[in-house]
């Protein structure tokens, strides 16, 4: 209960545009009538963010009968809630939608006309789901399950306290949660033209005619093969040689074709030289392996070339914990910082910036910062899935991975053409494929495409 009418409300956010879902998503996420509570010191756990990693410590700390303190300074729900996993799939949904209208032919199933999208329902769709779920990820969610929740920038003022909004947190443990951003590459002129990430994108209420996305990794080809099949023209840049590194070559090679298929055109194994403004659109200008100059033209540009951790502004210095500002906090295998009563979980420490792995991390920290658990991070297998059409699953080894650490292994590839199902659902441009080590029946890694 916060019934101290003398507490200042907090600072207000807005997120564009401005209608009635982004208004309930910010009356979940930031209200803006929120008044932060007296705090209750020593807390036995003080948790920094308020993404998929410091959601799932604050709950689960509060649910054990912990004392708990959760400090965020935008939008509870952090990158998964408002930036990635539900944005993004709500728009690739449609983008799905349109595309099985236009190839139901093959299927024998006739349907007159263009399937047009309508880009402003498209996005609207997505804020009225995402607001949906918003509740889940709610301030007023986390204040009934007893986590005292701190809307305002927090920064560490010695090795056990963190002041926020004013006050002085005391801590036994805390954890930092703050995730990371988009990190943009110092491309010339790109400042000045304007781009999109992540962040921001989501928020466009009309659909650019013509979109440039540099970086070919899971979110590039996502939003690049989701923009084209809603009606943009797309270009996607990287200065690989192919997308999806991450991947098996070969996996990484049918969803470029699939993208090539949808429109997509891609200039890969470019290094992209400067950005500037042409009347209307934007110019990239870019150089190939062989030296070739060439130029395309663009209405927007989406930068989506890797993240940066969130390290800055937290005082993490006073605190004695040690970070890189391109790798993150630094962490033990137990997600200690090198101040033993602070932890950290999520994309500011972890090479898996995935929203499950977040949430798995978060539950390590518990058991070590408040149980004097030994439990490990690198103990976690983490699959990964990439949501292009066709969608790409992995988790263990890969060949690379494996020829890299000098593991010996035996592969067992089934082709899906040779899998009546997929031969059926006109789905064979794929396959499931197995690691195990050598001479033995002990998976290493999988991939399915």
């Amino acid at each position: 209960m916060h019934e101290d009418v003398a507490l200042e409300a907090v600072t207000a956010v807005a997120i564009p545009p401005d209608d009635e879902h982004n208004e309930r998503l910010l009356s979940h996420t930031h209200p803006s009538n929120w008044r932060n509570p007296e705090h209750q010191n020593p807390y036995n756990l003080v948790v920094i963010g308020a993404g998929t990693a410091g959601l799932v410590a604050a709950m689960g700390a509060a649910g054990l009968g912990a004392r708990v303190a959760l400090i965020e300074k935008h939008l509870m729900g952090g990158d998964c809630l408002n930036y990635g996993c539900v944005p993004s799939k709500g728009l690739i949904r449609a983008a799905t939608a349109r595309a099985d209208v236009q190839e139901a032919g093959q299927y024998g199933v006739n349907v007159s006309g263009d399937a047009e999208a309508d880009f402003g329902a498209v996005m609207a769709r997505m804020r009225r789901l995402r607001a949906d779920i918003s509740k889940n990820d709610s301030v007023q969610r986390f204040t009934d399950a007893g986590v005292d929740v701190f809307l305002g920038t927090g920064k560490f003022t010695g090795p056990r306290s963190i002041e926020v909004d004013g006050k002085t947190l005391r801590f036994a443990k805390a954890v930092i949660a703050t995730g990371a951003r988009a990190a943009v590459p110092p491309i010339p002129g790109i400042e000045e033209v304007g781009y999109y990430t992540n962040e921001t994108i989501f928020g466009t209420i009309e659909r650019p005619p013509r979109v440039g996305v540099i970086g070919g990794g899971p979110i590039g080809c996502e939003l690049a093969q989701t923009f084209q099949r809603l009606g943009s023209q797309v270009t996607l840049f990287d200065i690989i040689d192919h997308i999806l590194i991450k991947e098996d070559t070969d996996a990484a090679a049918i969803v470029h074709r699939a993208l090539l298929r949808d429109g997509v055109r891609t200039a890969l194994g470019v290094q992209l030289q400067g950005v500037a403004c042409q009347g209307d659109g934007k110019v990239l200008t870019y150089t190939d392996a062989d030296g070739h100059t060439a130029t395309t033209v663009v209405d927007a540009i989406l930068v989506a070339a890797g993240r940066a951790p969130n390290v800055q502004g937290m005082g993490l210095e006073e605190a004695g914990v040690v970070y890189d500002p391109r790798t993150g906090v630094q962490v033990d295998d137990r997600l200690r910082t090198t101040n033993p009563n602070i932890y950290a979980a999520g994309d500011i420490c972890s090479r898996y910036q995935f929203t499950h792995a977040a949430d798995f991390l978060a539950r390590t920290v518990i058991a070590n910062a408040l149980f004097k658990g030994r439990q490990k991070a690198s103990a976690l297998t983490i699959p990964w899935c990439t949501y292009t059409e066709p969608q790409i699953a992995h988790v263990g080894l890969t060949l690379h991975q494996a020829a890299t650490d000098g593991i010996a292994v035996d592969t067992f590839t089934q082709p899906l053409d040779e899998v009546d199902r997929a031969i059926l659902d006109g789905a064979t441009e794929g396959f499931a494929r197995v690691h195990v080590k050598k001479g033995t029946d002990k998976i290493l890694g999988a991939t399915i495409i």
